[in-house]
Order: C-alpha cells, then structure tokens, then sequence
C-alpha cells in the first residue's frame, strides 16, 4: 500500500491520507502542513512507513480548517476555534470576522485617500486658511494616587495617552515626546502616510526603551491617540481605547475604534454599547504600545480632511469612561472655546467620581 492509496489502514475505520483529503476537501499536501503545525493530527501514524490515517469522524474540523483559512484567519487562531464548542466558536469567529471588517474599512478609507492624492497631485502645507486653536488637561482624578497620562496640545500636534503598569508615567510621556519631531509643517499629500507611520514606529520604539528598567516592562504600556495637524487635513494615530471624537454641525462622531476586549464584543453583536459601558472587563486591551513593542498589529493610521467650525476631542478612558456620548456632545457644543470645553469636560469626570487619571485636549479649526 503507498500514501494516498486506496487500501485500508491499519483500523477498519481509518483511511489514507488520499482518501481523506478527498473527504475534506483540503489537498494532501495541506493535511501534511496541518499535521506538522499540530492543527489536525492524523488519528494515526504508521511507525514502520509514516504513513497518515484519518479518522472520518475527522472531516467536520478538517472542513471547518479549510474555511476559516477561506475567509483569512490565521493558522495559530484556526487553532484556537476548533477547540471549542460550537456556541463558543461560533463568537470566536464572529469577533475575527468584526475586527476583520473594521480593519478593512480603515485600510478602505486610506485608499481612497492615497487615490484621491495620487490622482490631483495635491500638495498640503502649513500655510493657508486654516488653522487650530488648542486647550489640554491632565488631572489625577479622586481615586489614583498617581497620574500616569500624559497630554500635549500645540499647534502642530495634539495627543493623549494613559500609561499602565509600574512604567506607565514613563511610557505615556515617552510616546508623545517621540511624536513632536515629527509634526509635520509643509507636507506633500502623498507622504503623510509615511510621516505617520514613522511616527507610530518611533513611538512603540520609545516606549520599549522608557519601561526598559521597570520591573516587569512586558507588563507596562500605554495607549497612543495623537492628531498631526497639516493646515488641511489631520493625521491620526491611535492605539488602544483612548479616544478621538469629532463635533461636527452640532453632531458628534467617534473617529477611532476602541482596542479592547469589550468593543471586539461589540462589533460581534454579543455586547451592546450600553452594557459596555459598565462592563467588568472595559478595560481589558488587544492592542497597545509595550514594553514588548505593539501589542496586536500596531496603532492604525488615518488621514481626515478638515472643515471650519470643526471641533476635535482627545481624551483618555478616564473621560470617555464615566461620561456617555450624549454629554460629551453637550458640553462640546455649548462650549465657547477649547479652554472652557476642558475645565467642563474635567468637572463632568469628578462629577461621575473620577476613577482614573483624566485627560483630554480639545482643537478648533478656524479660518486665519
């Protein structure tokens, strides 16, 4: 009897590797690659000749392989999924199938940016029409006995960021810094994309090297949402579950996308907003700057055009946390400058019982 071939194996029941990838409709070569990866080990393996015998009763998990690797999961998620039960499985691959989909939409809007530069060989430069008028703030707030977020506001750069574990002051204060050298003044459209990559990168690298000498620098971090402001349009970088908001024509809009366990459930259908909001596990992050580097598949990037009488928000979770949208939305609106927005927005956290740091910084676009 050869590999592949038609007689019976060894038990009654089992059948050539041939045989079942017929069965299972994943080539031969696949089962092997499976095999080696520990994702779908043959029942049995013949001692004398090596060759692989599967059971039947083996088809259903080998089908579901071959189509959670159909719609792009990785082999090392495929592994997990197949290990539970079903009901399990099923919100495993509804969580995969939710991230997937915000990521492309992410990815969908930058291409349309890149065609849309690449097609009117526009130019962005600091010199226009526009500009920003800025506040920010960081508070302790009534419950932590210290502040580990760091802010900055300026007029090329605004960002938040809220450490975590025993270097998190360092590491909040060390993603922002390695931002600054790279705000960006006169800027040809088609690089704005790599200024900001670049500057996530520089980013995740002076975090490394701040939690460096921490006690457990694996387990310390921080989120990154920073705003390069162009003179027409706003570069974004953000990781994590601090946040950016945009009030627009009295309307407010989230423009980032939570990094944590409770919005992946979110996006899956199994948890709404509201039970979000008082979640146990709210603060429980898939992706973040480490001392292991980027946590996940690193901060995402976004480029946003900017119109007169934008209002932009930054804030840490110890804002967005303990203050719903609705009132965020008030306080943006009724606001008559940057600086007044913060103080109020500030007074709303103690006012909800300030948990945690607080911190928040808030631009206006104005004609010049």
């Amino acid at each position: 009897m050869t590999e592949g071939g038609q007689g019976r194996g060894p038990g009654a029941a089992l059948v050539t590797i041939g045989a079942f990838a017929r069965l299972s409709r994943l080539s031969a070569k696949a089962l092997r690659r499976y095999d080696e990866l520990g994702l779908l080990p043959p029942a049995l393996v013949d001692p004398v000749n090596g060759y692989r015998y599967y059971d039947p009763a083996q088809v259903r998990a080998a089908r579901l392989v071959a189509w959670l690797r159909r719609i792009g999961m990785p082999l090392a998620r495929i592994r997990e999924v197949i290990a539970l039960e079903p009901g399990a499985a099923a919100a495993a691959i509804r969580a995969y199938w939710a991230r997937v989909e915000a990521e492309t939409a992410a990815r969908r809007d930058l291409a349309a940016f890149l065609i849309d530069q690449l097609s009117t060989e526009d130019v962005m430069t600091s010199v226009g029409t526009l500009g920003i008028r800025y506040a920010a703030r960081t508070d302790r707030g009534a419950v932590r006995e210290t502040n580990q977020d760091a802010v900055h506001a300026g007029a090329r750069l605004l960002a938040v960021a809220d450490g975590f574990g025993a270097g998190g002051a360092g590491a909040s204060t060390a993603a922002i810094e390695a931002l600054k050298p790279l705000a960006p003044g006169a800027v040809p459209a088609a690089e704005l994309l790599n200024i900001l990559h670049d500057a996530a990168e520089r980013a995740a690298h002076a975090v490394r090297q701040a939690v460096a000498g921490s006690g457990a620098p694996e387990e310390s971090g921080t989120t990154l949402t920073a705003m390069m402001w162009t003179g027409s349009r706003l570069g974004l970088v953000h990781i994590g579950d601090s946040r950016a908001y945009l009030l627009r024509g009295g309307e407010l809009f989230r423009i980032t996308h939570d990094h944590s366990l409770v919005q992946s459930m979110i996006d899956d259908g199994s948890l709404t907003e509201e039970e979000a909001f008082s979640h146990p596990q709210r603060a429980m992050l898939l992706k973040v700057l480490s001392g292991d580097g980027p946590y996940g598949s690193g901060p995402d990037v976004d480029v946003r055009d900017a119109l007169p009488g934008d209002r932009y928000l930054l804030c840490s979770d110890g804002l967005s946390a303990v203050v719903d949208g609705g009132e965020l939305a008030r306080v943006l609106a009724g606001a008559d400058g940057p600086s007044t927005a913060v103080s109020a927005l500030i007074e709303l956290a103690e006012a909800a019982g300030a948990p945690d740091n607080v911190t928040c910084a808030v631009a206006d676009v104005v004609e010049l």
